[in-house]
């Protein structure tokens, strides 16, 4: 049958990682690189990055707005508890240099009190941030795609070993 692309699911559901990535190389081959290559349910930066090593397309995931409404935040250095204390007195932005609307206009203090005394705002913040974390994770690796530099991008994200 000619389907247009093709989903692959009943992976990421508690497994260890290494036996999705397995998974991935096993079927990749059967899959034609000319239509998209879907993978379900995964959302971590370094399952996004592993998947497009072995030549996922498209990824769909509630990590980055269940991490928001559990008061984390995912950025280029590591996730980000927003209830722990260190936040308390820290008047910097969530992550220094993104550009999104919590980055622009919030502190961690501010953000962690949010989160502190459960109000929606912390979460709603704290979500935006995340989609935005990954959506510039993904424009990165597209540049990387078209750069013909991906493999040395992800080697160097994946070694940092902060979203393990």
């Amino acid at each position: 049958m000619d389907f247009p692309g093709f989903g692959i699911g009943g992976l990421s559901v508690g497994e260890p990682k290494q036996i999705m990535y397995d998974m991935l190389e096993t079927m990749m081959p059967y899959m034609p690189e000319h239509k998209p290559r879907y993978l379900m349910g995964v959302g971590s930066p370094d399952c996004l990055l592993e998947g497009v090593l072995r030549g996922v397309d498209m990824f769909d995931c509630v990590l980055q707005t269940r991490a928001g409404r559990n008061g984390m935040a995912l950025t280029r250095h590591g996730r980000m508890t927003m209830k722990n204390a260190k936040y308390e007195h820290d008047h910097t932005p969530l992550e220094e240099g993104c550009d999104c609307y919590c980055c622009q206009n919030f502190t961690r203090a501010y953000i962690r009190h949010l989160v502190k005394e459960k109000e929606i705002l912390g979460a709603q913040l704290l979500t935006m941030h995340n989609l935005r974390f990954s959506l510039r994770l993904m424009e990165d690796v597209r540049r990387a795609i078209q750069e013909d530099r991906f493999g040395d991008f992800a080697r160097e994200l994946l070694e940092q070993g902060i979203y393990d």
